[in-house]
């Protein structure tokens, strides 16, 4: 049997639920779970098949947190791809496919050429990345936090808290950037497939079912 991680699986889920593991794996050993000893008995490629599959299991578990944080984190600006597209090209303006799904203009993009639309998916998993990161940076302040209260090193402590806090934030923030940045390189693609307007054109003239 074999166990393949996409790219997009890597990016959006197992890179993120890594950081969970090692969260949890921090509070592991802070309330002594988890121990030197325990971990070195286990064979190499087992913990590190064990691990690989925990992060992508808490990454893919953990997906709503991060659609939470981005929710709740307040926007300096909102920009709608579509918006910034028509300022770039104004010429575009008329062009049936603008209001269209984005996820619908990337299916056909991949229908018409793989190879270009692997950038866009890239865009796109990069950005759910940066995006799932940020949960448990968030987590690793709060846990800072309470070190400054309960550890012995609260001014290193305190260093952290900010750090992962000011991290968390960023990420949040970047991963709303590479976002647009994806819906930008959409349409931007498919600005060059004049079929794609006939297509939708054909579809909307087509009489309904009875």
């Amino acid at each position: 049997m074999n166990f393949v991680i996409g790219v997009f699986d890597l990016f959006a889920y197992t890179i993120p639920g890594a950081l969970y593991v090692a969260f949890f794996g921090y509070l592991g050993t802070k309330l002594h779970i988890l121990t030197v000893a325990s971990v070195a008995g286990v064979p190499t490629v087992v913990l590190v098949v064990v691990i690989v599959v925990l992060s992508f299991l808490l990454g893919y578990l953990a997906y709503p947190a991060g659609d939470a944080l981005e929710r709740i984190v307040p926007r300096r600006r909102d920009r709608n791809p579509v918006e910034v597209f028509l300022k770039r090209s104004p010429a575009a303006k008329d062009r049936a496919f603008l209001k269209e799904n984005p996820h619908l203009l990337l299916g056909a993009l991949q229908l018409h050429d793989k190879e270009v639309a692997v950038d866009i998916t890239r865009l796109r998993a990069s950005g759910l990345m940066v995006r799932n990161c940020a949960p448990p940076l968030l987590f690793g302040a709060v846990a800072a936090i309470v070190e400054i209260f309960a550890g012995k090193h609260p001014f290193i402590a305190a260093g952290f808290a900010v750090l992962l806090l000011f991290a968390s934030l960023t990420l949040v923030s970047q991963g709303r950037k590479l976002s647009l940045w994806a819906g930008m390189k959409t349409l931007e693609l498919c600005f060059w497939i004049p079929e794609i307007d006939e297509k939708l054109a054909a579809d909307e003239a087509a009489p309904e079912p009875s």
